[in-house]
């Protein structure tokens, strides 16, 4: 029985590796509610297979395409390498399942083009997993944008990056296969597309440098630079890199600036006021915007933060539509298959870019 049959949307999970253990962690917590059921999972990593079989005590396939012809689902979505996403997602929309994607939605923008008419043809959800756009800084710096506090953005700086366990360790068996520009880029640029209104991108310059991941072997790039002009005439710069020290104090180290003719907001996404150094563990700043940890009324644990409220948004929008919503009336209220492409098509422009030397046109 369908979850359109019995009440309860089943939403199922490819790919159980980092990404996915937080979407399936989401979903298993919204089980609670009693409208949302942790259906199945595949996996193509036997031993992560059946230790996430046993973690969340569901059925756990191998083949995606297995999963889609056995279970009965309402939505699927696809926690995967990001060269892997489009075929994936192509059988999901094709068996008549909503999708959510992580970003990017797909590495070329002809791949994005395919999803969206495919989606706009059933039709479906399609959205993607742009977390950035949970953070309760950039909901309030989007709302004072859409309220003309801004005035009219002229220029910006947004950045984010990784420490060097990112590509060597956490990604290595796919990170040749990426770079700072999908595997980071492609948040900030949708962050501040949609911050601004969702202006389409006109023209990228982009330069890149080739060093500390070179000497370790690994053919990507350390660091990318992408100038962005938007057509609003906003000039927004995107530092992305995959290099800073382990020993560096976080993670991840992002933020964005706005300016504008009236106004400018500022928001440093990573340190929020958190510091400390625990047993067993170096001098950290903790974001606990993005993850942290709460106990329910049974005394339970339950992960809260954006990092999971943008996982949980596709169960809330699967549970409107289920409940008579129409995807006319979420349209605009999600990260849809449209910006999706909107970020591949400026992620793309950088790439051309770094390898001619020269601004590209985005038409």
């Amino acid at each position: 029985m369908s979850g359109q049959e019995n009440g309860v949307v089943r939403i199922g999970v490819v790919g159980g590796g980092t990404y996915g253990e937080s979407h399936l962690s989401t979903f298993k917590d919204l089980e609670q509610s009693g409208k949302v059921q942790l259906a199945a999972l595949a996996e193509m990593n036997d031993e992560r297979r059946e230790q996430r079989r046993q973690q969340f005590d569901i059925p756990v396939y191998k083949s995606h395409v297995d999963m889609l012809d056995a279970e009965r689902l309402d939505g699927v979505t696809v926690a995967t390498p990001d060269h892997l996403h489009l075929g994936i997602a192509l059988d999901v929309l094709e068996r008549g399942m909503h999708c959510m994607v992580e970003k990017p939605l797909d590495v070329t923008t002809e791949g994005c083009r395919k999803l969206i008419a495919l989606a706009a043809q059933k039709p479906l959800l399609l959205q993607v997993d742009f977390h950035k756009r949970f953070d309760p800084y950039h909901i309030e710096m989007r709302e004072s944008f859409l309220e003309g506090k801004f005035g009219e953005i002229e220029y910006g700086y947004a950045w984010m990056e990784d420490q060097l366990f990112v590509p060597v360790s956490m990604l290595r068996a796919w990170s040749e296969h990426s770079s700072p520009v999908w595997f980071l880029g492609v948040h900030m640029y949708d962050l501040a597309r949609w911050i601004m209104g969702s202006p389409a991108p006109a023209v990228v310059y982009a330069t890149g440098s080739r060093k500390k991941l070179k000497s370790m072997g690994i053919d990507c790039p350390d660091a990318v630079q992408a100038h962005v002009t938007f057509s609003n005439g906003a000039c927004i710069t995107f530092h992305n890199s995959w290099i800073l020290p382990d020993q560096y104090e976080a993670v991840v180290h992002q933020g964005i600036k706005l300016v504008g003719t009236e106004g400018i907001f500022e928001c440093d996404s990573q340190y929020r006021g958190g510091r400390g150094c625990l047993k067993g563990e170096k001098m950290r700043t903790w974001n606990l915007g993005i993850k942290y940890r709460e106990r329910d009324k049974r005394n339970r644990l339950r992960h809260r933060g954006y990092f999971y409220s943008s996982i949980a948004d596709f169960a809330e929008n699967l549970l409107f539509l289920k409940e008579s919503g129409t995807l006319a009336q979420l349209d605009g209220l999600y990260p849809s298959g449209v910006d999706g492409l909107a970020a591949t098509q400026i992620a793309c422009a950088a790439e051309e870019s770094m390898r001619s030397g020269r601004p590209i046109e985005i038409t």
